[in-house]
């Protein structure tokens, strides 16, 4: 066995074990998973100090292998706990037949939080044992961009308009911000060139937000002027609170003080 040049621990080969069982049950995944480690040189013993599965070969870090029927919390829960004991823990789950529904476990968002925890990651199928990931140290690959975007939209965004974790309310970006300001100038002043609406709502972006028109709420009534559409005027209802807040926000002293 050849030890990895980014990961201090020897980790297990990657190749796949037959498995002799048809039908897979969590306590049928041991017998598999221990044939497979036994394959590789491992002495492996059951349920030792509470863990499914521990595999020793000489001097080397103990393995730990958690057995469950399902991907879960509570498995990956289980984990992280054994990595008190060894850097080399494994979670071993069967492999799911194609369509079912549910986490599938190697499924790469999965992949990602095995290595990101740290945890190998195996499945177990009919006839066979295959090693998906290895318990090795997480070391993320800084996202700059997606980071960049995350601020800019944090800092261009007046006020907090959305609840967090709802999912059936049209999310209220800077963008859209932007887009009701603009719309709320035309339905208090008519039609306007955009020079005006510039100057009228501070949007720097009006010219792109009005010819682009992504949510349909403007129309062109003449070069370089717009007037606010049908679904313009029924989204300043669909977002009246947001509106009522851009507009006090962008009041001035004086307008707060006679309002």
């Amino acid at each position: 066995m050849s030890r990895s040049p980014t990961n201090p621990h020897p980790s297990l080969p990657r190749k796949r074990g037959r498995v002799r069982e048809g039908a897979i049950s969590e306590a049928a995944l041991y017998a598999p998973v221990k044939r497979f480690l036994e394959g590789c040189g491992y002495e492996v013993k059951g349920e030792v100090h509470g863990c499914d599965l521990v595999a020793r070969r000489g001097d080397e870090p103990s393995v730990i292998v958690e057995l469950k029927l399902r991907f879960t919390l509570a498995l990956v829960l289980q984990g992280v706990d054994r990595l008190a004991l060894s850097a080399r823990v494994y979670l071993a789950v069967p492999r799911p037949p194609r369509g079912s529904r549910g986490i599938v476990p190697d499924a790469p968002v999965v992949r990602r939080l095995c290595r990101r925890l740290g945890l190998g990651l195996i499945l177990v199928g009919r006839d066979t044992v295959a090693i998906v990931e290895e318990p090795m140290p997480y070391r993320p690959r800084p996202a700059a961009k997606r980071a960049a975007r995350l601020i800019a939209e944090f800092d261009r965004r007046v006020g907090d308009m959305n609840v967090g974790g709802g999912n059936r309310a049209p999310i209220v970006t800077a963008y859209r911000q932007d887009a009701l300001r603009v719309a709320r100038a035309l339905a208090a002043t008519g039609p306007m060139r955009l020079a005006e609406l510039r100057a009228m709502t501070g949007v720097a972006d009006a010219a792109r937000i009005l010819q682009r028109d992504v949510y349909g709420w403007f129309a062109r009534v003449a070069r370089g002027t717009y007037a606010l559409s049908d679904r313009g005027r029924g989204a300043l209802g669909q977002f009246a609170e947001a509106v009522a807040v851009l507009a006090e926000l962008s009041a001035g002293p004086t307008e707060r003080a006679v309002a």
